[in-house]
């Protein structure tokens, strides 16, 4: 008799575990996806160049915070939608090396992120990315809008471009689909069954007609090599082009001659 108990014993533990693990994903996968730094409504930004503090306001009544570096005769606008994690007061930094190269750059924070407030779905992201197109478009109705995403941003940078016009779309460590992620970290999991989130950059990306340039590290640690190339090879038309940066990992590709290289032709 004790010996049949203690395999029900080990099952039981075993069912228990995979119920929790599966609750932890369901119930926690906001954390798991986004890691937003809030900020008070009167944090006043801090960077070099010409730029000033933007809203957006949402039909549901959300406002959304930006920030819009200008310069003289831009060449172009980039309209930069960033990462995961942090707000505006790290992500403004980034602006800089387009500034330098005579490009306007807006950049946004998503809702819960920085001061934009609103609730956080995915419905209203992509919502939310084409009023900012909207804003891009109105301050700059004949410059050539670039459609620039990092990692998260690169859903958001691909659905913008499969809707609008741009000239064209740029993804920096893109993923496949947020449930692509998913899948390859909790394979044991039901994870279609679990997730709220689609992300689905792929069902996207070849309802765009602008070029397409997708660059991605060697030893990317948060969003694998692979599932960047998965990306690129899913994109039907002729008009792209992969950036391999050999060692680059997610957040230091700027680092690498590659990258510049690639960045110094895209954005002459």
């Amino acid at each position: 008799m004790k010996k049949i108990k203690k395999p029900l014993i080990a099952i039981f533990i075993i069912a228990n575990l995979y119920v929790i693990l599966c609750g932890g994903l369901y119930f926690f996968q906001d954390n798991l996806i986004f890691h937003p730094q809030q900020l008070p409504q009167e944090y006043a930004f801090d960077f070099d160049g010409d730029y000033k503090e933007v809203w957006v306001d949402a039909p549901d009544g959300a406002r959304l915070n930006g920030l819009h570096f200008t310069v003289t005769n831009p060449k172009g606008v980039i309209l930069y939608h960033h990462g995961n994690a942090g707000s505006l007061a790290q992500w403004g930094q980034i602006a800089q090396p387009f500034v330098q190269k005579g490009y306007a750059v807006i950049i946004m924070d998503y809702r819960q992120y920085g001061k934009s407030g609103g609730a956080l779905t995915e419905p209203a992201l992509y919502d939310d990315s084409l009023l900012w197109y909207a804003f891009a478009k109105a301050q700059y109705p004949t410059t050539p809008i670039t459609s620039y995403g990092r990692s998260l941003g690169t859903t958001f940078a691909t659905y913008v471009a499969s809707k609008q016009e741009v000239s064209k779309l740029v993804l920096e460590t893109p993923f496949y689909s947020i449930l692509d992620e998913a899948q390859s970290r909790f394979s044991i999991l039901p994870v279609e069954r679990l997730l709220n989130y689609r992300l689905p950059t792929y069902s996207f990306i070849n309802e765009v007609t602008a070029p397409i340039t997708v660059i991605h590290g060697t030893e990317d640690s948060v969003v694998a090599y692979e599932h960047g190339k998965a990306l690129y090879d899913s994109i039907t038309t002729t008009t792209k082009t992969f950036v391999t940066v050999p060692g680059g990992d997610h957040n230091n590709l700027s680092e690498f001659e590659a990258y510049q290289k690639a960045t110094a032709t895209l954005f002459e």
